[in-house]
């Protein structure tokens, strides 16, 4: 396979960044994507809602669902799921990209926000492949890609922000344990992480701001990759921790300046590599 035509591809938190760069290549190729997000009005520093985000879709080419779903809800993601088999009959791929993040230290993460981060990242994933796995198991070429670290077990990762760590880990522990126990199905399930700092709403809030973003690539390098990745034979690749730019050199890729948000800045690493 070399294309996502006619595939039904569920998405979380594909109101806008990485998720949403995922869903329009999925769409370019006349794809049904699902945006799974909780974003209904615009928001004044986190641009994009699951309506604009299904009105690009359709513009890119693809058939859009959109459906207001906060990954801790059982109910709204059953109802996502549901909703999503009756508007076109399957679910072929999951991408589990909603996430939350709090880069804090012990003492200063209150148990608000640790729970939020296992909820969203950890839980939410959990709920997410759950729910979407029976449906999955009808399908021809099925794949869930978790957007995770590799799992190391390295201190440097864990005690700048151990909660945070915990809770991306949990996502990637689903990896591991899920490819495993899904592999007589089929069903790949694989992790997804970039080699650099991607340009995202987070990034401009969180994590720098412009000088950050100076350093980054588009959410589009992260798109490429899960578009090779899961429109490979899912019996042939299952239980990998894949690195955006890894994949892309895999498939022949060698020039990747066309990602840079700005030319020649010097890239900025991600964390967990």
């Amino acid at each position: 396979m070399s294309t996502l035509k006619g595939k039904t591809i569920f998405i979380t938190g594909a109101s806008r960044g990485i998720g949403k760069a995922i869903a329009l290549r999925a769409a370019r190729d006349g794809a049904n994507v699902v945006v799974a997000a909780k974003t209904a009005e615009p928001h004044p520093r986190l641009p994009g809602t699951v309506y604009s985000a299904a009105k690009e879709i359709e513009a890119a080419g693809g058939r859009a669902l959109a459906c207001l779903v906060d990954v801790r809800s059982e109910d709204q993601i059953g109802a996502a799921v549901a909703a999503a088999v009756s508007t076109f009959g399957s679910i072929d791929v999951l991408v589990n990209n909603a996430s939350a993040i709090s880069l804090t230290g012990t003492l200063d993460t209150p148990m608000k926000r640790f729970d939020l981060m296992h909820q969203v990242n950890a839980r939410g994933t959990f709920a997410c492949s759950q729910a979407c796995l029976p449906h999955l198991m009808k399908s021809g070429n099925p794949h869930i890609l978790n957007l995770s670290p590799p799992l190391d077990m390295k201190p440097r990762w864990f005690s700048p922000h151990l909660a945070y760590t915990m809770a991306k880990f949990g996502m990637s522990m689903c990896v591991l344990g899920m490819a495993d126990e899904f592999r007589h199905a089929g069903i790949a399930v694989n992790a997804l992480w970039p080699r650099t700092v991607i340009a995202t709403a987070a990034v401009r809030n969180l994590l720098g701001g412009d000088e950050t973003l100076r350093g980054s690539r588009t959410p589009e390098i992260a798109a490429d990759a899960a578009h090779a990745i899961v429109t490979r034979p899912s019996r042939e690749v299952t239980g990998q921790f894949f690195i955006d730019e890894d994949v892309l050199r895999a498939a022949g890729m060698t020039d990747f300046t066309a990602y840079q948000t700005v030319a020649g800045a010097d890239l900025i690493a991600d964390f967990f590599l």
